[in-house]
């Protein structure tokens, strides 16, 4: 019995188990077996044939968008009407067939744009290279996944479960569990809140089923079986997602309110060119991006070319920016902006940046 086979097998075991409390240790060890069977399936032991060509494409820009969606839903004709670049698209499926990246010049960043090939279901098992262009999609700092309005839940249900399949988490915060291998004494479980999803023995079967007998770990929050062995794996990734509902202009206004209020979710028309820029905020809002301007003594500030940085950033992530030596001749800062109680405050390496604040840097 091949790996597909086995994951099958699980997976209908899963879905004709009762859940309750006495079929939730039998639950939790299958979902570990599931789990390690799919770690298999992305992380293959043996070399098998020739590599293939990947759809990878050198990282530039101040932020990664990638696109995913099924085919004919939309995705070249966003990165046409988005980015000065042009990718084919025409009414049949699969127009695009490799990574074509563009770029997108909004609020002074560079953000990168990826227009991946279209999906088809069972692309986590490598079916149509879904598995290049998933990879592609780990990459990212921000998922859009473009759906058709007229079929979107459809579709959004079944891209989430190939996405999860695969460790991507969307919209997700990573589960605040501390879990450490040791090399002997046992295993050592505390938790600093009531469990209601797990137990001690739950944890301790999960840690029998990955041959994990030596370890330490603490619970900070209240989290699922699928959350702890989502730690023990240590390959998830946690990415924001968008869910952009294409072709409004086929549906019906009740329709597109009904869609338009569903939480990550924006409606759009490439073909007419709706609500594009609401898109692009929302980009911006989820990537966490924010610009600062510098200014040096006696000048007025630079407004034309501001540092895009991450939201939180300190004067020191700014720093490091501008040059990797300046930290070290770093005196203080006078900052003007939202982030300080008065203008100019001086601070020091530690005070966080807010969006489109001006800061000076003092030297030695």
């Amino acid at each position: 019995m091949g790996i597909l086979e086995k994951i099958a097998e699980i997976e209908r075991e899963i879905a004709r188990t009762q859940k309750n409390k006495a079929t939730e240790y039998h639950l939790g060890l299958l979902k570990a077996k599931l789990a390690k069977y799919r770690q298999q399936l992305l992380e293959p032991t043996t070399k098998a044939g020739a590599k293939g060509e990947g759809f990878d494409v050198m990282k530039s820009g101040d932020a990664r968008v990638a696109l995913i969606g099924f085919p004919s839903v939309g995705k070249s004709t966003l990165l046409n009407t988005l980015t000065a670049t042009h990718s084919e698209s025409a009414s049949y499926e699969f127009t695009t067939l490799t990574c074509i990246p563009g770029v997108i010049q909004y609020n002074g960043a560079n953000i990168q744009l990826l227009d991946l090939p279209g999906i088809i279901e069972g692309a986590s098992q490598g079916k149509g290279r879904g598995r290049q262009v998933i990879a592609v999609a780990r990459t990212a700092d921000l998922v859009i996944i473009m759906l058709d309005a007229m079929k979107g839940d459809v579709q959004r249900s079944l891209l989430e479960k190939e996405l999860e399949s695969v460790g991507i988490r969307l919209n997700k915060m990573r589960p605040n569990i501390y879990f450490k291998l040791k090399k002997g004494g046992g295993v050592s479980f505390n938790s600093m809140c009531p469990l209601t999803h797990c137990s001690e023995k739950l944890v301790q079967m999960i840690l029998h089923e990955y041959k994990i007998f030596n370890c330490e770990v603490l619970f900070r929050e209240d989290c699922t079986a699928d959350e702890f062995i989502d730690v023990i794996c240590g390959n998830r990734v946690y990415l924001p997602c968008l869910y952009v509902y294409n072709k409004i202009d086929q549906i019906s206004i009740e329709e597109v309110d009904r869609i338009a209020h569903q939480p990550y979710s924006v409606v759009i028309s490439c073909e007419m060119k709706l609500n594009l820029d609401y898109l692009l905020e929302k980009v911006w809002e989820h990537l966490a991006l924010i610009i600062v301007y510098t200014k040096r003594r006696g000048c007025s500030p630079d407004f034309g070319d501001g540092i895009i940085m991450r939201r939180s950033c300190s004067v020191e992530h700014v720093c490091h920016s501008i040059h990797r030596q300046l930290k070290s001749q770093f005196k203080y800062a006078l900052v003007w902006g939202t982030s300080v109680k008065y203008s100019p405050q001086r601070v020091g390496l530690q005070h966080v940046m807010c969006h489109e604040d001006v800061i000076q840097v003092m030297k030695k």
